[in-house]
């Protein structure tokens, strides 16, 4: 089943391994958030499946089980992070920002690319001292070159990001958006690669 998350965007939810097994075959997700007891088997398995194939999509365990047994398992299994039933929102949230930031090869929430200073967890920016405002579809485009400083990222990719505003876009909104955002914190900071698509040099 697939539904629009407010904070996560678009998700697909499967309530069965075979159901997952079957999705995760086919979409190239950005993160997956897994629970470790489905009705027809242990999400473990499907995890160090993903490992075995030398999947590197990024996991993180969801699980009622708070034994250190259990957390200690799963992380050596190959999940990225651990999080225990009930749990807030918020935090999980903020989780998802880690691993996603760790996976983009950006650690570190703060970014200088020359004159910008980019505070990615609380949505900042300035240019040469002075703070500049993005809108949400804009932050959406940039969060999702910043992900992979250096690598070009398709078009198709970054449409992706304004899609899961549950609107129709455009032909051309990525240019627009990119023409908007250049106009805001510099020529430079965004290139163009003709026929191929967009990336930020770090």
């Amino acid at each position: 089943m697939r539904e629009h998350v407010a904070s996560f965007g678009w998700v697909d939810w499967m309530k069965r391994l075979d159901e997952a097994r079957q999705s995760l075959a086919t979409v190239p997700y950005d993160l997956v958030l897994l629970d470790l007891n489905l009705p027809d088997g242990r999400g473990l398995d499907v995890l160090r499946e993903l490992r075995r194939g030398g999947s590197k999509v990024p996991v993180i365990i969801l699980t009622a089980l708070d034994q250190i047994a259990s957390r200690i398992e799963g992380l050596n299994s190959g999940a990225d992070d651990y999080l225990v039933k009930p749990f807030d929102l918020s935090e999980l949230s903020a989780r998802v920002a880690a691993v996603a930031r760790r996976y983009g090869g950006n650690p570190n929430p703060l970014l200088q690319l020359g004159q910008l200073e980019i505070d990615l967890a609380r949505r900042f920016i300035n240019v040469a001292g002075r703070p500049v405002d993005l809108t949400a579809r804009e932050w959406a485009v940039l969060e999702r070159l910043l992900r992979r400083p250096n690598a070009i990222i398709a078009k198709s990719e970054i449409e992706d990001s304004l899609y899961e505003f549950g609107a129709e876009i455009d032909s051309n909104a990525v240019e627009v958006y990119v023409s908007r955002l250049r106009k805001k914190l510099g020529r430079e900071t965004i290139k163009t690669v003709r026929g191929v698509g967009y990336k930020v040099s770090a």
